[in-house]
């Protein structure tokens, strides 16, 4: 109680945690075009990228990729702060989680996000390796 009366917490702010959550649901209800909106506002947003994609409910997963297909073409700039999230989610034990983030990678499409893509076509999961191999092949017409 006392950090709040000197000023030191602000119990107005909304911690990362809860607007992770609040950006998943919105996701999950289709309103990508507000998350468009706050990724366009504040960067740091990329780096959460991966921890939406370990998310259970498909919507929300479908939804980043939404959100990318808008933000390749609004922040071509920009997107490439979600690479480093990616590259985690790439080693997360989950294949789905996995596989995710290589379909994510594919629409960044850079040298990079390519470059990752290769590591997975000897992903123990098949159907992650799959859908890597078809993405590069893709690339390669």
């Amino acid at each position: 109680m006392e950090s709040i009366i000197n000023g030191d917490s602000h119990p107005d702010e909304v911690s990362d945690e809860e607007l992770l959550k609040v950006i998943a649901d919105f996701l999950e209800m289709g309103y990508v075009e507000n998350i468009v909106a706050m990724f366009k506002q504040d960067p740091r947003y990329y780096q959460w990228t991966g921890d939406l994609l370990h998310d259970e409910r498909f919507a929300v997963r479908l939804g980043v990729s939404v959100l990318f297909e808008y933000l390749v073409e609004e922040r071509p700039a920009q997107i490439e702060l979600a690479v480093p999230s990616l590259a985690r989610a790439l080693q997360h034990k989950s294949s789905q989680t996995r596989g995710e983030a290589v379909s994510v990678l594919a629409i960044i499409n850079s040298s990079e996000s390519r470059a990752l893509i290769k590591t997975m076509l000897n992903d123990p999961a098949p159907e992650v390796a799959d859908v890597a191999r078809e993405i590069l092949a893709e690339g390669q017409q």
